[in-house]
């Protein structure tokens, strides 16, 4: 069976009401980077019925408040069509198969035509990916497993000799269309349906950019998006409100100062974006600081607070030296576990919100636990990520 389904499709998940962030039942370790690590973070829960129209909000006891969802915003024509019917004349004369995907829906898109929802990335996440693509150690390059965990279907199964990203009959993942799990749905990367039935990412801009960046994948390159909202009915200036309502959208750059959403880009890829260091550093600290949710812009309030509030001196901290990134890592994170759970710690959320862990590195030494890993060098059988990170680096320079 190939991993995905047909281009431009819309899938509906034959499953009951799934939620974006669900209890805790004994997850396996690999679902705990989406949905154990929500849970920890305690942010807005929306309950998304596939089929439906709207998003039904739901609050986790003591976390930040949900999002106030616009219902009622697809094109009235979607309302007699059926989800076979997404492709017909009638869909086709509105110039989208997205305008009548519904929340909880799987969309099948061209990772080149989706907009951004931030002006910045974290230059080195992309490059540590890259360099796992590249010159990684792994037995099944790592970009397929990201690929299918980015597809809602875990990880790869079997990849072909002359597999390639931008070709899914070429490997196969472990849980095949269809048949998707809502912990597997969970760890998907999100979209919301603008105007005129356009994408725009909400979440997955480091995932999307490095498929883009890697050489078998490209603009061309198709993934599915989880569907959050359809605010396709909305004029550009009321759907631009609703996303800041909903925070949808992160509008600061690396500065902290506000932009507009003219200047958000187009797309993603590395050109487009500009680099925020902070946002880097905060990847590499994630399950040692905090654990990453699935709260939009999680990292971007965390970067925030490292950038304003200085609650370490990082001024020798060497992006391009793997012992001056270690220790910058560790003074960040070691700051982060120390704040009380109730502390503000950007754009009105709590650590406790943002995921701040009680223990520094779960409690472990630094030659033990994520630290450990993080540590190891290039030439370790297992890099870490700084060391992959700093090899893509080197390798550019060549």
């Amino acid at each position: 069976m190939p991993c995905s389904p047909r281009e431009g499709a819309i899938s509906h998940p034959a499953k009951e009401p799934f939620p974006l962030m669900p209890t805790l039942t004994a997850p396996p370790r690999h679902a705990l980077k989406g949905i154990a690590a929500a849970a920890i973070l305690g942010a807005a829960a929306l309950t998304f019925a596939p089929g439906s129209a709207t998003a039904s909000p739901a609050v986790v006891p003591g976390s930040a408040p949900a999002a106030k969802v616009a219902t009622g915003q697809r094109p009235s024509f979607c309302d007699h069509l059926t989800s076979r019917d997404a492709k017909s004349r009638d869909a086709k004369t509105h110039n989208a198969t997205y305008l009548c995907a519904t929340a909880g829906d799987l969309v099948d898109v061209r990772i080149g035509d989706v907009h951004a929802t931030q002006p910045s990335l974290g230059y080195d996440e992309v490059y540590y990916k890259l360099g796992r693509y590249s010159l990684g150690k792994d037995t099944i390059n790592k970009k397929y497993d990201d690929w299918c965990e980015a597809n809602g279907q875990e990880l790869a199964a079997t990849v072909s000799a002359t597999a390639k990203l931008k070709n899914p009959k070429s490997f196969t993942c472990t849980i095949p269309v269809g048949q998707e799990t809502p912990a597997s749905i969970a760890l998907m990367k999100t979209v919301v349906i603008g105007p005129k039935g356009s994408l725009y990412l909400t979440d997955g801009h480091h995932t999307l950019t490095s498929f883009y960046e890697t050489a078998d994948g490209g603009p061309n390159t198709h993934v599915r998006l989880r569907v959050l909202g359809n605010l396709s009915k909305l004029d550009n200036k009321a759907f631009w409100t609703e996303m800041e309502r909903n925070q949808w959208v992160w509008l600061r750059d690396v500065a902290g100062n506000p932009i507009t959403v003219n200047q958000l880009p187009s797309g993603v890829g590395l050109a487009n974006f500009a680099d925020d260091k902070y946002r880097s550093i905060l990847y590499f600290a994630r399950d040692i600081g905090y654990t990453p949710g699935s709260l939009p812009f999680q990292e971007f309030y965390w970067g925030s607070w490292v950038r304003d509030a200085q609650p370490v001196d990082l001024s020798s901290w060497n992006q391009n030296d793997a012992a001056s990134y270690l220790d910058a890592v560790k003074k960040l994170s070691v700051a982060q576990t120390s704040q009380p759970a109730n502390t503000v710690i950007d754009g009105g959320f709590t650590a406790a919100q943002l995921g701040v862990l009680p223990l520094w590195n779960a409690g472990a030494p630094d030659t033990a636990g994520e630290f450990a890993k993080l540590s190891k060098p290039y030439s370790d059988a297992k890099p870490g990520k700084i060391a992959y990170a700093l090899q893509y680096k080197l390798s550019l320079t060549r």
